[in-house]
């Protein structure tokens, strides 16, 4: 139960409001963001992305590029309230920086195109916000382009995300002919005129009043049935009162009922003041959100948002700088000082915080201290990684951290001079360290240090900071592809003995295993896989990880083997899905079944019947029919309609499947599945296809079977 908090620490925590930026590429995110800083008057001059002069997109190759690579954390003030604001990236390539900025947030603004809706890494930043439980209000931006229509948007947000869209605003005007909004809440028109802060309130247009009464009544039948409070009042009155509405808009908001929509157009200026209002007024403060919970020794502990707390803060992004390396916290509960200990509760060590840091994007400001709530970057700890727990040392704690996406690309990087293989060892790791979805290793076969990450444009970042920020001189090999291996036909009763002796007490396990593809949903968590025009059946929607999908069970009777050793057996033949039999490669979706087994009175061993487990499945994989699969993804191409006819047979040509097709405005948007592999080089095919008009974007979908005649290539060794 929460202690008693003293009044200024409420009004602290209250008028606090951690939140992140969502939205696809392009949609106008950072625009949006550099909009809110510049209205709420933290920064005295508009940041564009076309001129290289945004405040959150501040590394050069996010200038240079035009979009968000890294999430950045900025702050300001609107209506007496602390906005801490994470920007955060829309290419799905960097899908992996929005799933840690949102391990840590409290709300976020979903941004939407007025013209697009919804599109496809929409659609995954919102599913990675359902995840950690996120409440969200959309911002449908864009609204005086041609073609936009924020009707569409709105039905677009219910039918693709599955949500109630709240709509408090109506649009004045369309396209070029937007100029402001009317607030169906408090029944008044904002209107701006060109520049900024030219924003008036007045009265609602005469000739869309009798639309804003419509709409207002329909938010209000809406809410209705979404809240008792405002069923009670809608049916004793007819109607639901503004003071009962924003009320019930804030708590449909927190709980994720439903979702307030409003629009605007960031690039001019308007739409931002009410997004604003909105941020304050419906999403939750830190004392809004639950405690956070965390484990210590087995034991499951709750942490409320309590200054005077035991202090517990979760590490959501490590940066190495020119002036040293900066570990981002947010604080969660107690309080954190310069100049104390604090504990790293999952490695087991002490760190010292020798300052700490009010984060404004690449610029920084010392504090002396920094309270539950807060979002910080602190200097001292030299070994707290991505997803570290620090703590008060004499109150351990582990929190959750954020999860790590599974690579699914490739490249060999050598460096040209031998003197400097040292120091690409010592530049990858720190490039680990800051981006855990990366992964470096060195080849067995091939000595090759390969890095490893989300896409090829995730990889071709990377390599840019090592020449860049490292200095060194790099060649980079072909992209490949990470492939996985599942098991189509199984084998039952394989019997294995593990007998091992050298001296003194030997090693004895005995097993019996069962091994079957894994069917139905269990077999992974990617969602549905595609066969990317590949002639097979769709396959089960595995994630791609070692080990996906993998189910053990015992079916032992009578004591044959102890609870024990079949844990050791289990663990065993986790082991074995590291390398499977075709080439290698990490095996997902498989079931394997302790069927009998015996022990030695003397030289059984968990270490014995382990290793036993190991060897035992990996023979009973050489003894099944195996099959080799690709990671698949969606791609959505974006085309002028006299172009559709070549970029659909490109699409064929490198094996893809097309999903459907729709027309908005003179292009017609092409969804595909199409196999990973096979989408090397298209950013510069469909450049040359379209003339530079097409544009496209993929989304992971799973995994798949690799066709025969490319499958037997493949697995060569």
């Amino acid at each position: 139960m929460r202690t008693q908090l003293d009044r200024n620490v409420v009004d602290h925590l209250t008028r606090t409001r951690n939140l992140g930026i969502l939205a696809h590429v392009d949609a106008g995110k950072t625009t949006t963001t550099e909009r809110i800083l510049y209205v709420t008057g933290a920064t005295y001059k508009r940041g564009e992305v076309h001129d290289g002069t945004t405040v959150t997109d501040f590394d050069p190759q996010e200038r240079k590029r035009g979009i968000t690579i890294f999430a950045a954390a900025v702050s300001c003030t609107w209506a007496d309230h602390r906005i801490n604001l994470i920007d955060t990236p829309g290419h799905v390539d960097f899908a992996d920086e929005v799933e840690r900025a949102l391990r840590v947030l409290d709300g976020a603004v979903a941004v939407f195109d007025g013209v697009a809706g919804v599109e496809p890494q929409s659609e995954s930043v919102w599913r990675q916000a359902d995840r950690y439980g996120v409440p969200r209000i959309a911002f449908v931006n864009k609204l005086d382009r041609a073609g936009a229509d924020f009707d569409a948007a709105i039905r677009s947000i219910r039918d693709r995300l599955g949500v109630v869209p709240l709509v408090v605003q109506l649009p004045i005007g369309r396209e070029d002919g937007f100029t402001g909004v009317v607030d169906l809440v408090r029944m008044r028109s904002l209107v701006w005129a060109d520049g900024p802060g030219s924003y008036q309130e007045a009265e609602v247009p005469e000739e869309l009043r009798a639309e804003a009464v419509r709409r207002r009544r329909a938010l209000e039948e809406t809410v209705a049935e979404l809240h008792p409070g405002a069923l009670e009042e809608f049916c004793d009155r007819a109607e639901v009162s503004t003071p009962t509405l924003v009320e019930a808009l804030r708590e449909l908001t927190r709980t994720g009922s439903g979702v307030v929509v409003l629009g605007g157009s960031a690039y001019r200026d308007r739409g931002i003041e009410p997004l604003l209002d909105a941020v304050v007024g419906y999403l939750p403060s830190p004392l809004d959100v639950p405690a956070v919970r965390g484990t210590w020794q087995g034991a499951e502990l709750d942490r409320e948002t309590d200054p005077a707390a035991p202090f517990a803060g979760l590490v959501f992004k490590v940066n190495s700088t020119a002036t040293g390396r900066l570990t981002y916290l947010r604080v969660y509960s107690g309080t954190i000082r310069k100049g104390e200990t604090v504990r790293d509760a999952g490695a087991g060590r002490t760190e010292r915080i020798a300052r700490i840091l009010h984060v404004q994007a690449d610029r920084h400001t010392e504090l002396d201290r920094a309270v539950a709530g807060d979002i910080i970057a602190v200097v001292g700890p030299k070994a707290a990684r991505t997803g570290a727990t620090l703590c008060a040392p004499d109150a351990p704690l582990v929190l959750e951290p954020p999860t790590a996406a599974e690579p699914v690309m490739s490249v060999a990087v050598e460096v040209r001079r031998n003197s400097d293989t040292e120091r690409l060892a010592s530049a990858l790791a720190r490039l680990v360290e800051e981006d855990p979805s990366l992964v470096a290793r060195t080849d067995r076969e091939t000595g090759q240090t390969v890095l490893s990450g989300l896409g090829e444009l995730h990889l071709e970042v990377a390599v840019e900071k090592l020449r860049r920020d490292h200095g060194l001189e790099v060649t980079v090999g072909r992209p490949q592809v990470a492939y996985r291996e599942t098991v189509v036909r199984g084998v039952s009763g394989l019997l294995y003995r593990h007998v091992k002796q050298d001296g003194g007490a030997g090693q004895y396990a005995h097993v019996v295993l069962d091994v079957a593809p894994l069917a139905g949903d269990a077999a992974g968590a990617g969602g549905p896989a595609h066969d990317g025009g590949s002639g097979h059946d769709d396959g089960p929607g595995f994630d791609g990880a070692a080990g996906a999908g993998f189910g053990f069970e015992s079916t032992v009777v009578g004591g044959r083997v102890p609870k024990e050793y079949v844990r050791a057996v289990e663990a065993g033949c986790r082991d074995a899905l590291t390398e499977g039999p075709l080439g290698g490669h990490p095996v997902i979706g498989l079931r394997v079944t302790l069927t009998d087994g015996a022990t030695h009175a003397k030289d059984s061993s968990e270490l014995a019947f382990r290793t036993a487990g190991r060897l035992a499945l990996r023979e009973a994989l050489r003894a099944s029919t195996m099959a080799l699969l690709e990671p698949v993804v969606e791609v959505t191409v974006t085309v002028p309609e006299d172009a559709v006819g070549g970029v659909l047979g490109d699409l064929s040509a490198r094996r893809g499947r097309v999903v459907g097709s729709t027309t908005r405005a003179g292009t017609v948007v092409v969804t595909a599945s199409v196999p990973l592999a096979e989408l090397f080089g298209y950013a510069t095919q469909l450049r040359s296809r379209t003339q530079g008009r097409g544009t496209f974007t993929t989304r992971p979908t799973g995994y798949a079977p690799v066709p025969a005649t490319l499958a037997a290539g493949l697995t060569a060794r």
